[in-house]
Formats: structure tokens, C-alpha cells, sequence
């Protein structure tokens, strides 16, 4: 029998955010107070994978604990890991999906804003990354934030020096599945990037992008 399609209402976006239990807050408290960064990251190898509700309250309160800002009515699923987390400012209503992984920078910033939503596996080289507000990033879509210059040729190219440049997903942009930004790009506001897109330029506020590389394939609205 084949099915009908079906239109429901959508979740992660729309959710009011409850502010977390004071008891969750001051537990963050005692954690940074009693744990160094080599601590907490022991302390949390030992939730990182756990299903129960304790399993991610603690989760929450050790990021909360290492993050420079974290919001309220956060979820991190089992699996979720970070390097350098002490660069990273969270917002409220965010979700951190299965196998995530944040891989900051002693000296990086990563923004990431209210109400977004990262699905599972994503990777993030987050050197230089900001998330606006209500940004989804689909599942194992991946952000490069860096690359190696190649100069000396004659060198290997893991041996040249790192070229770090800003990646930026604007307010209410959307990322497919599978797609990767590459270091230096900015998505434009309310702008959608098809599964498994390679973007290589900046994509314009309320463009659809697909392909390898991507390229403008409509516009959410008429283009100005």
C-alpha cells in the first residue's frame, strides 16, 4: 500500500525554553571550582555515552562547566565531544546531536545561538565558526574552517603552515545532510544548502544551493 505524504508540525524551532534547575547551575559551579580542564574531561568520559537522564544532566554540566558561555535548555546527546571547549559560547535551546564533534582552538572563538539544531555526526573545525540563531545543520554535514598552505612545495603539505579562515552560517540558513562548508564562507540569512553540497563561495541570503560545487539553483523569494 503506498503511503501518503504527511505534513507535521515542526519541534526544535518553535520550543519555548525552560531555564535549567538552579541545582543544575550551581552544580556547574562546584565542577569548575573543584575540577581542572584534564578533570572535567576525565569526569566526562564517564557520561560521555550514557542514555540515562543523569547521564545527560551531567553532560550539560560539564560543558556548562568548560564552555565560555552556555545556555539554558540544552541537550547533549550521548557521544558528543569538543576539543577545546573553553572557546565555545553556546545559546539557549540548542541541540547537540549523536557522534558530534567540536573541534576548537587554544586561540579560536565558536559561536554557536540560540535554538539551533545540529543533527548526528557532524563535525565541526571550529577555529573560527559562528552558528547564528535558528540554524539547522543536518546530519554529517561538516564545517572546515582550515587548511595548510602547501608553501614550500617541496614540503609535505601537513608540515606548511595552517591558514585559518572565519566560517559563518547566518540566522534561520539551513544545512542538508552530508554537505561541507569549506574555511573562508559565509551563508546567507534563511538560505537552504541541498544534501551532500560541496560549497565553495558564499551563498546568498534566501538562495538554494546543490551540486559539487554548489550552485544557485532557485531563491526562497524573488531575488532582489
Amino acid at each position: 500500500m503506498q503511503l501518503e505524504r504527511r505534513l507535521v508540525k515542526a519541534v526544535h524551532g518553535v520550543r519555548s525554553v525552560v531555564p535549567d534547575a538552579p541545582f543544575e547551575l550551581g552544580l556547574s559551579d562546584h565542577l569548575r571550582a573543584h575540577h581542572d580542564a584534564d578533570g572535567l574531561a576525565a569526569l566526562y568520559g564517564r557520561f560521555v555515552h550514557g542514555e540515562s537522564a543523569f547521564d545527560g544532566l551531567m553532560r550539560r554540566a560539564i560543558w556548562r562547566a568548560r564552555c565560555r558561555r552556555f545556555g539554558h535548555g540544552v541537550a547533549i546527546e550521548p557521544g558528543a565531544a569538543f576539543l577545546h571547549p573553553e572557546t565555545l559560547q553556546i545559546g539557549d535551546g540548542v541541540f547537540v546531536g549523536r557522534g558530534v564533534y567540536i573541534q576548537g582552538r587554544f586561540d579560536g572563538t565558536c559561536s554557536i545561538g540560540d535554538h539551533v539544531w545540529i543533527g548526528p555526526g557532524s563535525y565541526f573545525d571550529a577555529r573560527h565558526l559562528v552558528l547564528e540563531d535558528y540554524v539547522g545543520w543536518g546530519p554529517g554535514a561538516r564545517a572546515l574552517g582550515s587548511t595548510h598552505t602547501g608553501v614550500p612545495a617541496a614540503a609535505p603539505i601537513i608540515q606548511t603552515d595552517l591558514l585559518i579562515r572565519p566560517v559563518t552560517v547566518r540566522r534561520g540558513a539551513d544545512i542538508g545532510t552530508g554537505a561541507v562548508l569549506l574555511p573562508g564562507i559565509t551563508v546567507g540569512e534563511n538560505a537552504l544548502v541541498g544534501a551532500g553540497a560541496v560549497v565553495t563561495h558564499d551563498v546568498p541570503a534566501m538562495a538554494v544551493v546543490a551540486g559539487t560545487p554548489a550552485r544557485v539553483l532557485s531563491w526562497r523569494e524573488p531575488a532582489a
